[in-house]
């Protein structure tokens, strides 16, 4: 493949007629282009630069952009700079050093021929523009970062695309039949299609009428369509949030809508946050809907006063039937539930026959849309298949995933050396466990959580951002600081509070060894009991979700003999015989691995 070349131009009205006297790639070959200053920045292509740049120009928001970057090569055909744009859009979101002025006009993550030599250009690509500045840090470390993990700025996958498309439709034409529900496994993107949606809204309500004579001038441009004055006056002035039950992953949803333009922080919110809002939503999308609570024994007495104040306020009653579900429709015109049942983790969770009775109405109104594209796990869709068929003890045949490490240690030690290892090399490897051991450091910092064989660990002594925060390598993560996260690597602790029963042949859950208190008490205020089965659903759909949080590679220890007997017959054992770790990679220098068994000890955790 021939080389490229990247021209950087002043840009103003002499540059523009420069390029259009010259012709030849400037007027009537694929091209991609960034413009920028000092802080903003702007990416696009066509196949007419000189005339797509004078467009531009006719806008406010980028006339005062001071320059241009102009990629070419003669290689390029309309699906390679379609590509190339969405790659640099993609980055340039995630590392966040300039505001983006893209708007979200629907590229599609779309197969082409010789897509792979032309993904290897674009790094080349990627550092010469890094060299001269355009970017910063390398694609490792951007990728690492949870602001380009949920970034906007994504070419979507085409069943994403389609729901994202169709859910649009629907809240421009409708007049309301219901919530919309996207519905979706681990991995599918279900956050990711949720921020987009509210970017992608929040473009057409911003847009300048050149902003959409350049996105309709695109026949690429999948979500075009809905650029239109007409959409623009109709969406200007609602009011539209986000809603995210869990603590840790709100606050990083947050991060990335401060750094989003047209996006703020102010739109992302909890459940207890609408309820009690002075204010009425026209629209609500609310991510990992299935963590909405019904009435239950809440985190805190403040909570529960709250909850019966919101309910008070909104239905004229405190009527134990009501949940935050109900709180979302009654305070806006239109919802969006992005949900999988199968991550409910806490009895206080909205049970799963509302979600199906939910689910089928919104199926009967063309309202439901389902994601498949696995984007997380290497794996697929068939590892996530295998996981959840282990767990639920249905026998699967063992299976081998080449583009997925998949080892079961037989000592965590080892492991969380293994760990630490793949952080230094990759990042974003971390312990996570089942919640099978108290949190006793929450209020003594000094104590330990966990011990097994001798080995002492500390849960996370973080809740918010837990991943990212500076000592969580030394650390273990659970459900609740993982959930809606995505690792490279993950060591997942299996404790206690599973074991396998050789009579029936199923895991089976040990109540007195799991120690999420709001995960097992009953719910006396509804008249609920929980039995053992009831709870081990729960706890199976904790591990499911800790088995699928990583891209490249899931490590297992398991606490119980019996259940690791059971689960040895799936998950490749680590020799315990020998110095080296045969998973497909060469030792860091520096890193003293011992085979299980060893005498060797390690220092604590600082």
């Amino acid at each position: 493949m021939t080389s490229f070349r990247i021209e950087t131009l002043t840009l103003n009205d002499q540059t523009l007629e420069q390029l259009a006297r010259q012709k030849g790639r400037y007027v009537n070959w694929p091209a991609v282009y960034a413009l920028r200053d000092r802080r903003r920045i702007y990416v696009g292509e066509s196949r007419n630069v000189a005339a797509r740049l004078r467009q531009h120009m006719a806008s406010d928001s980028k006339r005062t952009l001071e320059q241009v970057q102009i990629v070419l090569d003669e290689t390029f055909n309309k699906s390679a700079a379609l590509d190339l744009e969405a790659f640099l859009i993609q980055y340039l979101g995630g590392e966040g050093k300039y505001s983006l002025l893209n708007r979200n006009k629907g590229i599609i993550d779309a197969e082409y021929f010789d897509r792979f030599s032309y993904r290897e250009l674009f790094r080349d690509i990627f550092e010469q523009l890094r060299y001269g500045g355009t970017f910063e840090r390398t694609l490792p470390e951007i990728e690492n970062d949870d602001l380009f993990k949920l970034s906007p700025f994504k070419a979507l996958t085409p069943d994403q695309a389609v729901a994202v498309e169709d859910v649009v439709r629907s809240f421009f034409s409708d007049g309301g039949n219901g919530p919309i529900v996207v519905q979706g496994d681990p991995g599918t993107g279900k956050t990711v299609v949720a921020i987009y949606l509210m970017k992608l809204l929040a473009d057409i309500a911003a847009s300048e009428d050149a902003d959409i004579e350049v996105v309709t001038d695109d026949a690429d441009a999948r979500f075009a369509e809905f650029f239109t004055a007409s959409h623009r006056e109709q969406i200007r002035d609602l009011r539209i949030g986000i809603v995210i039950p869990q603590q840790s992953l709100r606050a990083s949803v947050e991060h990335v809508f401060r750094n989003t333009p047209d996006l703020h922080k102010s739109m992302v919110l909890n459940p207890f946050k609408v309820g009690s809002s002075e204010e009425h939503f026209d629209l609500l999308v609310v991510d990992e809907a299935h963590r909405l609570n019904r009435r239950a024994n809440q985190a805190s007495p403040a909570q529960n006063r709250k909850f019966a104040e919101i309910n008070k306020k909104l239905f004229g009653r405190d009527d134990d039937s009501y949940t935050q579900l109900d709180w979302i429709v009654a305070k806006s015109d239109h919802q969006i539930l992005l949900l999988d049942s199968e991550q409910s983790v806490r009895p206080a969770d909205i049970p799963d026959e509302t979600w199906a009775e939910l689910v089928a109405s919104a199926s009967r109104s063309s309202r439901f849309h389902r994601l498949r594209s696995q984007l997380r796990v290497r794996g697929g869709e068939r590892y996530i298949d295998y996981i959840r068929s282990i767990l639920w003890s249905e026998n699967p045949q063992p299976q081998k995933f080449p583009e997925y490490e998949l080892q079961m240690f037989d000592n965590v030690e080892s492991m969380h050396r293994h760990i630490k290892s793949q952080n230094q090399q990759h990042g974003l490897a971390r312990l996570v466990a089942g919640f099978a051991w108290p949190w006793v450091s929450k209020n003594d910092k000094s104590a330990f959580d966990i011990e097994i064989d001798g080995y002492e660990l500390r849960w996370n002594s973080v809740a918010k951002d837990w991943i990212n925060s500076k000592n969580s390598v030394n650390e273990v993560g659970s459900i609740h600081t993982v959930q809606g996260y995505d690792l490279n690597y993950a060591g997942v602790i299996i404790g206690p509070d599973l074991t396998f029963d050789e009579l029936s042949q199923r895991i089976t859950f040990v109540r007195s060894n799991y120690h999420d208190k709001k995960g097992r008490e009953n719910n006396p205020r509804l008249g609920i009991t929980y039995d053992d089965d009831d709870l081990l659903k729960y706890v199976i759909n904790i591990y499911k979700v800790l088995l699928t949080r990583a891209i490249k590679g899931t490590y297992v220890y398991v606490a119980d003999p019996e259940l690791r007997r059971y689960l040895q017959r799936y998950f490749p054992r680590v020799g315990s015989s020998t110095r080296t770790i045969d998973i497909g990679y060469t030792e860091t220098p520096g890193i003293n691995y011992r085979a299980a068994g060893s005498d060797e000890t390690l220092p604590t955790p600082p």
